[in-house]
């Protein structure tokens, strides 16, 4: 059992991919470009299994902070690594990720656990105040930062100025944070179900040899998806030029790239009939995935004096209305049925045609 705990995949991962980063076996050949980028997805998956075990070694509220941490620094890594590149359409990415992390999160992650726990259990019951909570909070940073920049007038374009970003960033902060002690501190009730007849049994938390241990590897994890993803970045952008897409597919890779762990979790939780643990999971990284990564995203543009966009053009903003409407009034009943899941996965299906086809 001891052999087994030291050859885990996600200990192998993080020193496999620093090795192969740190020795140079990153380059332009076909075969290192494909073990690079399974090494890359290998590393953000053991990323978030690390800082899981972190945040159940501390507790809860710190835990659900160190999980958003490591989401956010994951996003921020990549977005800034893709825009250093310094390629046409670079300025867009953060823009392109934010809006697809949210587009897949409401209609991809939340669909598909509606649509296998309703096929599973017919419906599915969860508490209407947690996500009436979610929302309030999600669509308040969505307006500020993807839609109101199209409407100011102290810079030209959808672009805020430097005042304007240190406000929306305060902004963001703000409303996070106090979702945060809302739903860890004051309200924790709304987000916690339990159902009739099943025993809970809560796993004993890491020891503090394993927390450590988990710590180093996270940071590994950390620092070699951010390097491998800006040796990697001229590769998606050619992979994307090739099959004549336009470069807001960068942001749906990306984006899918960091939210596929938390997505599996979510869609697991369904399938357990813990179809609010799906809600907080799903959600909880939306708002997070806006409300700390354009804050991070801005103050790195600022400092480096990097320009970029942020406001979504009106096919963007429709589709965003669509998702958000339907969105709430899937959870606006406190139980969810298949008919939910499957308009949100057309919506999905639309952004992403119309990503591809514009």
């Amino acid at each position: 059992m001891k052999y087994k705990k030291l050859i885990h995949w996600t200990i192998i991962i993080p020193i496999l991919s620093a090795a192969f980063y740190l020795l140079g076996f990153l380059n332009n050949t076909a075969f290192a470009n494909i073990a690079g980028a399974i090494l890359l997805f290998g590393s953000v998956l053991a990323a978030v299994h690390h800082a899981e075990v972190i945040a159940h070694k501390v507790g809860e509220p710190y835990g659900t902070i160190i999980l958003a941490i490591c989401i956010t620094i994951l996003e921020v890594g990549l977005i800034v690594s893709f825009m250093l590149s310094g390629s046409e359409g670079s300025q867009t990415y953060a823009r392109d990720t934010v809006f697809a992390a949210v587009m897949i999160i409401l209609n991809g992650i939340l669909g598909v656990c509606i649509w296998v726990g309703s096929r599973k259990y017919k419906e599915q019951f969860f508490i209407t105040k947690s996500a009436t909570t979610y929302l309030v909070s999600l669509v308040a940073i969505l307006v500020l930062t993807l839609i109101l920049p199209n409407y100011t007038s102290s810079a030209r374009g959808p672009y805020y100025s430097e005042a304007q970003l240190v406000f929306v960033s305060l902004a963001c902060l703000t409303i996070y944070g106090s979702f945060l002690m809302f739903q860890t501190v004051r309200h924790r009730h709304y987000f916690v179900i339990e159902n009739e007849g099943e025993v809970l049994r809560e796993a004993a938390p890491p020891s503090i040899a394993a927390t450590l241990g988990s710590l180093v590897l996270l940071v590994i994890c950390l620092a070699t998806v951010i390097g491998m993803a800006k040796g990697l970045s001229p590769v998606i952008e050619d992979f994307v030029e090739n099959i004549g897409a336009p470069r807001a597919l960068v942001g749906v890779i990306i984006a899918g790239v960091v939210l596929l762990p938390e997505g599996f979790a979510a869609i697991r939780a369904a399938r357990n009939n813990h179809i609010q643990s799906s809600i907080n999971l799903g959600l909880g990284s939306a708002l997070a995935s806006v409300g700390l990564t354009i804050p991070a995203v801005s103050a790195v543009c600022i400092y480096y004096d990097i320009p970029f966009v942020l406001g979504l053009d009106m096919k963007s903003i429709i589709l965003l209305a669509l998702s958000v409407f339907i969105v709430m009034m899937s959870l606006s009943s406190g139980k969810t049925n298949h008919l939910y899941g499957t308009v949100l996965l057309v919506n999905l299906a639309a952004y992403i045609f119309t990503v591809i086809v514009p």
